[in-house]
């Protein structure tokens, strides 16, 4: 039986601020490696030896990443993949059954459900736990992964196994969620050896999940199915009916499902695998300098790090040298428009900075200074008043909107390739070096003919400079136009 991987991906992760940003949230940064964990989930089953896998991820998101995610997911050679656009966040039980309802179009795979935003550094073990689970779950059961705690955590939830299975080499019968624990009770779990993390990390057949979904939660599959039923199709991306979406209760996997399958054991049987495979999800900083590598002081680096005189600490440099001096136990984390230090026992504070940022109504917790577009990306290098300046790089056979604006004018420098631009009533090339003016109301467009990245500088003067005085007129991308 098919395999096929349902990725959700629509958290923020405030509490890795400021490298992740509402726009450009942490499943899409590079934090373990040269790839993003969204990319890491996609390969996760790469090779793998138990079974016939779905080239073709299922990733559920939201309108806003749908670009990045598709290119994230062409830079590693993935062709095809099918990105569901939830109009609104609904929780982990609406989008698997979105995955679900797409995936028995063509069949009854077994879904491999897993977030974008976790770390697996052991890939060999994951496997193996993955194959275990889908001999189970091509049985009709529902399946859901326990990590095997190493300590007595109190910010997880945790999993009550029972009996061995039939299946062998550890899986388990499922009987319990259990909320975060005090410290006592955790020491309890850990020691009992019956309790696992719950990893949010599940398996089981299309039909299996949505005969459970009808059962358990009539109102939200009703809601899902009209959705689907309803949706277009837009290259790789797969638009809702929002409306319809929008009727469906929200609600996690665990609460829809999971924790009612002692009421309807005609439905499948509970079943937990125990995982031991490096995992985390990374809710935090000091999680992420857990699961890295680090120098023989227990230093972990990302960027260019110069460490002196200093242990157990993470820096994460973005964009320039950071150099640490006689730190211990600490997090320093740099981009190019903030950065943030803190004790590693304080990391989950972060999410409160985030907080206050939103209440003053700063955008830096929204976007980078570097901003992703679906025809490439910019960079905003310099601001003042009545002017901006930005760098902006277009890929190859790509354009912007044909546009205009009402309060400002712009001039194009290009540095690398060549630029066909649309000013007016006019349409020319620009090669290096070469550059031209756009007046206040001008419509104009740029694009990109060449084969490689054009790249231009930009100079905005006028009275207003903000994202939102744009009026397009026509878009490749299907964005709102005027």
């Amino acid at each position: 039986m098919t395999i096929k991987s349902v990725i959700l991906s629509g958290g923020s992760g405030t509490r890795l601020w400021p490298a992740s940003r509402e726009s450009y949230p942490k499943q899409l940064l590079p934090l373990t490696g040269e790839r993003s964990l969204l990319q890491e989930t996609a390969l996760r089953l790469k090779d793998f030896p138990g079974g016939e896998v779905d080239p073709r991820p299922l990733v559920v998101t939201n309108e806003e990443y749908r670009f990045i995610i598709a290119e994230q997911l062409r830079q590693i050679g993935v062709r095809s993949p099918q990105i569901v656009l939830e109009p609104v966040g609904r929780n982990t039980a609406p989008a698997l059954t979105l995955a679900a309802l797409v995936a028995v179009e063509e069949g009854d795979p077994i879904l491999l459900v897993m977030p974008a935003d976790h770390v697996i550094t052991e890939q060999v073990a994951f496997q193996h736990a993955i194959a275990i689970g889908a001999k189970a779950a091509a049985k009709g059961a529902l399946v859901t992964f326990g990590i095997v705690p190493d300590r007595p955590e109190t910010g997880y939830g945790y999993l009550r196994s029972g009996e061995a299975l039939a299946e062998g080499e550890g899986a388990r019968a499922l009987l319990e969620f259990v909320e975060k624990p005090d410290r006592a009770t955790a020491e309890a779990y850990v020691a009992s050896g019956a309790y696992y993390w719950n990893s949010g990390i599940f398996m089981m057949k299309a039909s299996v999940w949505l005969a459970a979904i009808r059962r358990f939660a009539p109102e939200m599959a009703a809601a899902c199915t009209t959705a689907v039923t309803g949706c277009t199709h837009d290259a790789d991306f797969i638009r809702l009916d929002t409306a319809a979406f929008e009727r469906s209760p929200s609600d996690s996997i665990d609460y829809a499902v999971m924790e009612k399958l002692a009421e309807a054991p005609e439905l499948g049987q509970g079943v937990v695998v125990p995982l031991s495979a490096g995992w985390s999800d990374v809710g935090a900083w000091d999680a992420l300098w857990a699961v890295s590598a680090k120098d023989g002081e227990g230093n972990a680096a990302r960027g260019e790090v110069l460490f002196e005189a200093c242990r157990n600490t993470l820096v994460h440099a973005g964009s320039r040298l950071v150099a640490a001096v006689g730190c211990e136990d600490m997090v320093v984390v740099e981009t190019p428009d903030a950065v943030m230090v803190a004790h590693k026992d304080r990391t989950q504070d972060v999410k409160k900075v985030v907080a206050r940022l939103k209440a003053e109504g700063r955008t830096l917790t929204q976007s980078h200074r570097k901003v992703y577009r679906p025809w490439g990306w910019y960079d905003s290098i310099d601001a003042g008043e009545r002017f901006q300046v930005k760098r902006i790089v277009v890929n190859p056979g790509a354009k912007l909107s044909l546009q205009m604006h009402h309060h400002r004018a712009e001039h194009w420098i290009v540095v690398k390739g060549t630029a066909e631009v649309t000013n007016g009533e006019r349409s020319f090339l620009l090669a290096e070096n070469e550059s031209t003016y756009i007046p206040l109301g001008h419509t104009h467009r740029l694009s990109n003919p060449g084969k490689v990245p054009l790249e231009i500088i930009e100079v905005q003067s006028g009275s207003y400079l903000g994202e939102d005085d744009i009026v397009r007129f026509e878009d490749t991308y299907g964005r709102s136009t005027a």
